[in-house]
């Protein structure tokens, strides 16, 4: 079992701040806890003999709880959490608001609550939290309406109202849950800590999550693979907007990072995201009643051929497949339907068709070995019944071993059939598309609980040379260095052309005379970021060019603008761009998840194109080859219209020292290698190389 066990099945519960006045929340919880709680509820207030009918003590001393649950004035919570880890009170609610959420004040009571939480041990969930439930003792900790029906959900939710919302919708559709918990502002326990509890819960089939932020993005990452392998994680992130980014951050008083590295930690850590309730909770109750399809083809059997058709497009939209039936299921089905009916998928049982042919009709498709998962497709009709139809899905389910959904188009007609299907773990919908959405699920969480997971990548490096060139940061006006710092990529491995920076035409001669062939130039300014824009590139220089090429390009950078600090000019050697491809490689720090990294097409077309994928660092291997299988160019580096395949390989390799390189440096803020040009294996040659470079450092992070 996980480690807050007790917070969810404790024997005794105190309510420090419990009161009689009616409307407050003190009162609230004392009675949730009354009414429903198999242990013993102990309010504790010193102005009160008895709280609804109950005796009250003093002070928490005399309470022998094992969870406390505080409900008193902000300017009294921390002596209250001090008193609780005085008297040996380990588990802790705070539903009390006015904290971190409320400005500088309240942030620092909330940091001395972490400070006190820290001090004695404490399991702590909150402050400003609606509370906690169990139903498996029927502990309602909270101060919402009414409390949670048995099931097997565990629930967590960044925000208290959208927790009485869900179960206000929950117990009206027969939904139970195990344990519900209330974030609030996650001072010391959150969604990891959760994540690891139910993870190890017997009774918890799937781990449900309303999500504003999460507090450390790699913790998390790793939290929930481990859990994802034996038990589903689906939830809604919301903030993927940057307004609703705006309102999460004043919501909570979290900071918001970017949707994209959320996609792809959550992606990372197993997680199925959600996009909006009913896409939650369809997940969830799928995940947590059918067993997990063999493929990904899917049968539909349907009295409706427009509504087949609906299916069919749903089945493409999600990635799934239409099964191809064997002979012998055709054969069957050929036998056993009217001449009229399609016996090919979808199968169009025709508008006359009674609950036994639809009975015939799905046991022959679903024990076809090609069959991974079946949809029930009905509209009413005067020779259907759908609660005889309900019995019938639900006979051939029970010998099924692949998953079923059912679809039943009507209104009430099939309020009652619905309803026992979905009391028998059958999800039934009205729309096709939501319906194959779910049986998709299942097939994600089929992949997901396959994963094995790989160790990151890593490299012999030179780190104290890369700390070094980080350094210079120090001695500049900003904390942006470019090409200057190519050394940087040298260290860790990352193989760049010949060439240096210099701040003289007669140093540019010398230096490309050292370089077989003609040479790139390029203007070497921190303050000049696209270069090529304002003709800050010269490509195919030759010997004799050089000095006036010079000449020219400082010019065009001081025209262009006056005040820009200009450290030279980069004479390079040149890449053969016509049999490579241009790449980008690049980082951004998340504040939640820490380096973001990606990958795709780069050269002058990467903000256009915004061809690109994301992965959270430190990568392994199986990720990096993933990242450069995903972007919509992946054809051009495998060999596209009779060019040459790239060395995919080596691009892998520079992603993998990247990787280390951000994650060995956290002052490094943002990182492009742009382009990064992929080449064809020559046999033993640099097949990946990083043309240029720019950073941001922050020098604060680095160390002394």
């Amino acid at each position: 079992m996980g480690t807050l066990n007790e917070l969810f099945d404790p024997d005794r519960v105190a309510v420090v701040g419990a009161t009689p006045r009616e409307g407050a929340v003190g009162r609230a919880v004392t009675s949730n806890l009354l009414d429903d709680f198999d242990g013993d509820t102990v309010p504790v207030n010193p102005n009160y003999d008895e709280v609804l009918g109950t005796p009250c003590v003093d002070d928490i001393d005399d309470a022998d709880a094992d969870v406390a649950v505080i409900v008193v004035p902000p300017s009294i919570v921390l002596d209250a959490i001090e008193a609780c880890g005085a008297a040996g009170v380990r588990n802790v609610v705070v539903i009390t608001a006015g904290f971190g959420e409320t400005g500088e004040e309240g942030a620092a009571r909330e940091q001395r609550l972490s400070e006190l939480a820290d001090e004695y041990d404490l399991n702590l969930v909150g402050p400003n939290s609606l509370g906690i439930m169990s139903t498996s003792s029927g502990m309602n900790a909270t101060f919402g309406p009414e409390n949670a029906l048995p099931g097997g959900l565990s629930f967590m939710s960044q925000s208290g109202a959208f927790v009485t919302a869900v179960l206000d919708w929950a117990n009206d559709n027969g939904i139970g849950f195990k344990d519900v918990v209330s974030l609030g502002n996650k001072a010391v326990l959150d969604e990891t800590d959760f994540v690891e509890h139910w993870g190890s819960d017997e009774d918890t089939d799937v781990i449900i999550g309303y999500l504003e932020g999460i507090e450390d993005g790699r913790e998390f990452i790793d939290a929930a693979r481990e859990t994802s392998q034996d038990t589903p994680i689906v939830a809604v992130k919301s903030g993927r907007t940057s307004a609703g980014a705006q309102a999460a951050s004043s919501h909570t008083g979290t900071l918001a990072g970017s949707d994209k590295a959320y996609e792809a930690g959550l992606d990372q850590a197993g997680v199925i995201r959600a996009e909006s309730v009913d896409e939650l909770f369809d997940a969830a109750g799928i995940l947590g009643s059918q067993p997990l399809p063999d493929t990904d083809s899917v049968a539909i059997v349907t009295n409706a051929g427009g509504p087949g058709v609906m299916a069919t497009d749903a089945v493409g939209d999600a990635d799934l497949d239409m099964a191809s039936f064997t002979r012998e299921t055709s054969d069957a089905l050929a036998e056993s339907m009217p001449a009229e009916a399609n016996i090919h998928n979808p199968v169009d049982v025709i508008g006359d068709a009674d609950v036994e042919r639809f009975r015939e009709a799905l046991e022959i498709t679903v024990s076809d070995d090609n069959v991974g998962a079946a949809l029930v497709l009905a509209a009413p009709t005067a020779t259907i019944d759908f609660a005889d139809l309900a019995d019938a899905i639900e006979a051939v389910s029970e010998e099924m071993d692949a998953p079923v959904a059912a679809c039943l188009m009507g209104g009430d007609r099939t309020r009652k059939p619905k309803q026992q299907l979905q009391s028998q773990g059958i999800p039934c919908y009205f729309d096709p598309a939501r319906a194959i959405d779910s049986l998709a699920t299942l097939a994600t969480y089929r992949d997901i609980e396959a994963r094995e997971y790989a160790p990151p990548m890593t490299f012999d490096v030179d780190r104290e040379c890369a700390r070094e060139i980080l350094a210079t940061v120090r001695d500049r006006d900003d904390n942006r260095l470019g090409v200057e710092a190519m050394e940087l990529l040298d260290a860790y491995g990352i193989e760049t052309p010949a060439g240096e920076i210099v701040d003289s035409p007669e140093r540019a001669r010398e230096v490309a005379s050292r370089i077989d062939g003609d040479v790139v130039m390029k203007i070497v300014s921190p303050d000049i970021l696209h270069k090529s824009d304002i003709g800050g590139v010269a490509v195919g220089v030759g010997d004799a060019d050089v000095v006036d090429t010079y000449e020219t390009l400082i010019t065009r950078a001081r025209n262009y603008q006056p005040d820009a600090t200009l450290l030279g000019v980069q004479v390079q050697e040149m890449v053969d761009l016509e049999d490579g491809v241009e790449t980008i490689v690049g980082m951004n720090r998340d504040p939640q998840f820490g380096p973001l990294l990606m990958f795709g097409l780069g050269g002058i077309f990467v903000e256009v194109m915004e061809d690109t994928t994301f992965r959270v660092a430190p990568v392994s291997e199986p990720e990096a080859r993933e990242m450069t299988e995903e972007i919509q160019s992946a054809p051009l580096l495998r060999g596209a219209r009779g060019r040459d395949p790239v060395d995919v390989d080596a691009v892998i390799e520079t992603i993998g020292r990247l990787s280390q390189l951000v994650t060995d440096f956290p002052a490094i803020l943002e990182l492009d290698i742009n382009p990064l040009v992929a080449l064809p294996d020559d046999g033993g040659g640099t097949n990946a190389a990083a043309v240029d470079v720019r950073l941001t450092v922050d020098p604060e992070e680095l160390d002394p």
